[in-house]
């Protein structure tokens, strides 16, 4: 009987390269810093995106402990550079750089009301325990007016410049001192923004400015852009003081946002260390998860303090912050 001779052969099992999981781990947070410092979002898809930047900042560590463990020495770098610039976008809001500045108090409250949902009583607790000068309100409806000035908003606050209709495009201003509309300071683009100058006692009479553009949906993104490029420059020194609050359904991650508070102003949360503090969405299953509910300030003005409450009956959270203005 013959033998069948030869040699087995087992054939080599190809290894999924580290390195080239390293680059794959670290590529996509390198585009995302990139597109943060650059401000390169564009798009709808893009621009909702960079609101998570907070959390692709804690999550560019993992690619750099990967790349370090591959060995991937250009990987690791590329990883080091994303994490820093990344760390440098966010990370000062936590901190906060305001000083205490002197002058005239003047404490803001503001709050989209989610179709005039929000809860009348909480909304007026707020009221009374921080006792603000001046109430900015968004998604305001009829209902919603007669049911806060029911509940006291009348006696408490009785000046007012009100745009409320049944939509998400309703807004309004609710001050405890003397208001005077300024209707042809924002251009009609978004929702309705009302603004008036306050009549704040002791000094130079103080501007607010009910934000409130559409958001970044679809090619609403265009209408988005246009509404924060027509909201007005701070004022010049011999002018009054400025103040923009609302829900500008942008984050200070979003290029346009920036692009605001380059022509004079400072984010009043971000000034005091509560600038990653999320508003929205509240009352929901999920936590808030971004920061889209600012007070803009004139960068003459101090900030004293800043907090978020939670409203039932609406998905922002309340701004209320407390300022010194000149």
């Amino acid at each position: 009987m013959d033998t069948v001779g030869g040699t087995i052969v087992t054939p080599e099992r190809r290894r999924f390269p580290v390195k080239t999981l390293a680059w794959m781990a670290v590529s996509p947070f390198a585009v995302w810093a990139a597109a943060r410092v650059g401000g390169l979002e564009r798009g709808s898809l893009t621009t909702q995106l960079m609101t998570a930047t907070p959390y692709a900042a804690a999550g560019s560590l993992i690619p750099l402990l990967v790349a370090l463990a591959a060995r991937n020495r250009a990987a690791a770098a590329v990883a080091l550079v994303t994490s820093a610039a990344l760390g440098f976008s966010v990370l000062p809001r936590a901190f906060g750089t305001a000083d205490a500045a002197g002058g005239r108090p003047l404490k803001v409250l503001t709050i989209n009301m989610l179709f005039g949902r929000a809860d009348t009583d909480s909304i007026m607790d707020l009221v009374r325990r921080l006792d603000p000068d001046v109430l900015s309100t968004q998604e305001l409806t009829p209902d919603a007016v007669e049911r806060l000035d029911a509940a006291g908003l009348k006696d408490l606050m009785p000046h007012r410049v009100l745009e409320d209709e049944y939509t998400a495009g309703g807004s309004g201003l609710y001050a405890k001192h003397p208001l005077t509309a300024l209707w042809n300071m924002v251009p009609a683009t978004g929702h309705k923004m009302p603004a008036a100058t306050l009549a704040l006692p002791g000094g130079r009479p103080i501007q607010i400015v009910d934000v409130h553009p559409f958001p970044p949906l679809g090619p609403h993104v265009h209408d988005w852009n246009a509404a924060l490029r027509a909201l007005p420059p701070a004022s010049a020194p011999a002018d009054p003081v400025r103040v923009l609050a609302g829900d500008f359904n942008a984050s200070l991650d979003h290029a346009a946002l920036r692009g605001l508070l380059a022509r004079g102003y400072k984010d009043a949360a971000d000034e005091v260390g509560q600038g990653l503090v999320p508003t929205w969405p509240a009352n929901k299953r999920i936590p808030p998860i971004i920061t889209i509910d600012h007070v803009l300030v004139d960068s003459r003005a101090g900030v004293r303090e800043v907090s978020v409450h939670t409203v039932p009956g609406t998905d922002h959270r309340a701004v209320f912050a407390s300022l010194t203005v000149p």
